[in-house]
């Protein structure tokens, strides 16, 4: 079965880190766009992070650049999201996902607007408390 798992979310005070990971099982993250998404209480899901397939590139949203990094293990199938000096506008749950993408489309910073990703992971609860 193809999934994938995020873990690693919690409560931590403002000014804190956090590690998310996300772990894919039956298939392998090569090949495709990965990413972390985000949906804050009454608010739309947001894109994060995420690395385009084609050019290999971490793209991030605004509010989140400088603080967090994408990052990800092929040979682990994992997907991990490093968050430092996190503050409450960060609250959210957060889902990684992946997609193969159409083949002939570059997405690059794109890739933060997908919405209708094939693979979501369970979404995982961040909680920063100021």
């Amino acid at each position: 079965e193809v999934q994938l798992q995020a873990s690693g979310g919690g409560l931590v005070q403002a000014g804190g880190s956090l590690t998310l990971s996300c772990a894919a099982s039956g298939f392998t993250l090569d090949g495709y766009i990965v990413g972390w998404f985000r949906q804050a209480p009454g608010k739309e899901r947001e894109g994060v992070s995420c690395i385009d397939n084609k050019d290999h590139n971490d793209y991030y949203a605004d509010s989140v650049k400088g603080r967090f990094t994408i990052s990800s293990d092929n040979t682990k199938k994992m997907l991990y999201l490093q968050m430092k000096d996190l503050k409450p506008e960060d609250t959210a749950v957060y889902y990684c996902a992946a997609d193969q993408g159409n083949p002939y489309v570059w997405y690059g910073s794109h890739c933060l607007l997908m919405r209708s990703l094939e693979i979501w992971g369970q979404g995982t609860p961040v909680t920063i408390s100021s």
